[in-house]
Parts: structure tokens; sequence; C-alpha cells
């Protein structure tokens, strides 16, 4: 590894992030940045990288401000790979939103309950209380509107499966991207009388806004994943950094298998990753690696499978994930 890089993909937490120069001019952003104290942290994931190609270029993404763009088989470890940066460079707990065909960029940014203020309104008018409910207990900032808080370190953020959107998220995610900000309407209005609301963010913890709006300053880590099922438009695609992520062959998978299982799985993996390969690269199957690492666990946790029995866990545990 060369000096430059501030993700290692050692799987080892440091402090690295400390070092990293500030973005391209076109890519600064106005926030002031909040001191970030006391988030959770993200849980060791056990990631094995796939080589220098991927720590490469999430460093570039680190560097640009860029979101990163992972595509590649289910179960190659993408989503992994989020959650790898997050815990070796001590960025708290992943930020995740995982996308449907009825996801929404509001969806992403925050909700506001207006039914429930209205409710307690009601409640505090029947008890003869002169008082307007508090708006802020009323709204919540969704992962991507966490993600874009001003903080003096970058958080990073999972949209997990974006190829399953609606044609239109991926464009309005653009504008999000490029300015680095956005408005709660609901708090703007109230500018005038109220400079500061205090909200919850998406993991828990309280932020006041200034006069309705968010401005990142540390635009954070993006890693939107997707298994391959739709094209992204050009102006998507230029502004990521796109990363494929290949299937695991025999030795990865076997770094694999014992990260996650230790040396219990020491008698059986060799023979397991030969079938599993067989399965995905002779037969063609559709296969995962979770489903080998699933295989492997319950045959050496459990010692009395009869043979038959072992055969039928072989046929379901290694199904193909595109066969009914």
């Amino acid at each position: 590894m060369t000096d430059w890089n501030i993700y290692t993909g050692s799987g080892k937490p440091h402090q690295s992030i400390i070092r990293l120069p500030d973005p391209p001019r076109w890519r600064t952003f106005s926030g002031k940045p909040n001191q970030v104290t006391g988030l959770p942290a993200e849980k060791d994931p056990h990631y094995i990288s796939s080589g220098e190609e991927e720590v490469t270029l999430v460093n570039a993404a680190l560097y640009l401000r860029r979101p990163l763009l992972v595509t590649g088989k289910p179960g190659c470890g993408k989503s992994s790979l989020a959650r790898a940066v997050a815990y070796e460079l001590q960025l708290g707990r992943v930020l995740y939103w995982p996308i449907t065909s009825r996801s929404t960029l509001l969806e992403g940014l925050y909700s506001y309950d207006a039914v429930g203020r209205l409710q307690e309104a009601h409640l505090l008018e029947m008890e003869g209380k002169k008082r307007v409910p508090d708006i802020g207990k009323y709204i919540r900032l969704g992962p991507l509107g966490t993600a874009l808080l001003p903080a003096n370190k970058p958080r990073v953020l999972l949209i997990d499966e974006i190829d399953k959107s609606d044609i239109d998220l991926p464009n309005d995610l653009l504008h999000i991207f490029e300015e680095g900000q956005y408005e709660i309407p609901e708090l703007s209005r109230l500018a005038e009388t109220q400079q500061k609301v205090t909200v919850r963010t998406y993991d828990g913890s309280s932020v006041e806004i200034p006069q309705g709006m968010v401005i990142t300053c540390q635009f954070p880590f993006v890693v939107l994943t997707s298994n391959h099922e739709k094209e992204f438009p050009p102006p998507f695609l230029r502004r990521c950094i796109r990363l494929e992520i290949p299937q695991p062959g025999p030795d990865k998978l076997a770094e694999i298998v014992h990260s996650q299982l230790g040396q219990e799985a020491a008698g059986v993996q060799s023979e397991w990753i030969q079938l599993f390969l067989g399965k995905r690269d002779k037969e063609h199957r559709e296969l995962a690696t979770d489903q080998l690492l699933n295989a492997i666990h319950i045959l050496t946790t459990v010692k009395d499978v009869r043979q038959n029995e072992r055969q039928s866990l072989e046929e379901a545990l290694l199904k193909s994930l595109n066969e009914d």
C-alpha cells in the first residue's frame, strides 16, 4: 500500500481520516462543522477486501468526495464494504437506506408527522393549554438527511440496491450530491420566529437545524450498491466512482470462511469450497457467499447429521438464487 491511502483494507481501526486533504474546489461546502461525539461504533464486519483496485477506488471516492457505485453479484460483499470503511476509519455506525421501487428522495432526507402534531395540539386545546406543540418532536431526519449534517468527520451512508428504485430517484439524488444541502420547508417557514429547531436524527440523537437548512461541510462517504438490474443515466454515472466487485475465488473464499467461522471450519472448508465453486462455476448456479457460510456453519455446529439429511441440506442451502 502507498502512503496516500486513507483506507487500507486491513480491517484494523485507525485515525488516518484526519489526514484526508481538503476537497477539490468544486466539492467544497459551506456548512459549519459541529464536533461529533458519542457516535455508536460500527461492529467489525470481518470483511476481506477484493484487492488493490478496490482500495484505490475507495480512496479516490474519499479524496474526491464522490459517491462510490459498487456493482457485483448478490452476496459478493457490496454492502459489507461500507461497513468495513466505517469500522476501519472509525466513522460511526453506517447509516443504512434500503431502496425499493417506492423509495423517494424525501424519504431519505426527513419525515414529518403532521398528524401526530395535530393530535397533540387538539389535546392541549382540550386541556385549556395555550401553547403550540414543538414541531421538532415530529421531524426525524432520514439516513441521507443525517449523513449530510455538518460534522468534523464524514459519515458513511449505504444506499442499498439503488437499481431497484423508480427511474426518477437517481436523477433526484444528483442535485443533493452536487449541492450538499437541503431545506426542510416546515422549519424554514418558522425562521422569523424560531431561528433554530431541535430535531431527531436517524440514529437517535438530537441536532439543531438553523433556519430550516441543512448544509454539509464534509461530504459523506456514500456507497450505492447495484445488482445490475437497471442501467443508470450518464449524468448520474459521471458523478460516481464505479467499482465492480468480482465473485470470490477459492483463496478469497477460504479467507472469508476463516474470518467468519474460525478454526472450527478448517476441517471441512476445503471440501465445501470446492463443492460451492463446482455448483457456481460449472453448473452455473447463482450463488452467494453467505450460502457457503450457512452450509459450513450448520454442518460444523450439528455433528450428527445423517448422510441423507446432509444431501438435503446441501441442495437446500446451495440452491440457485434464480431458481424457484
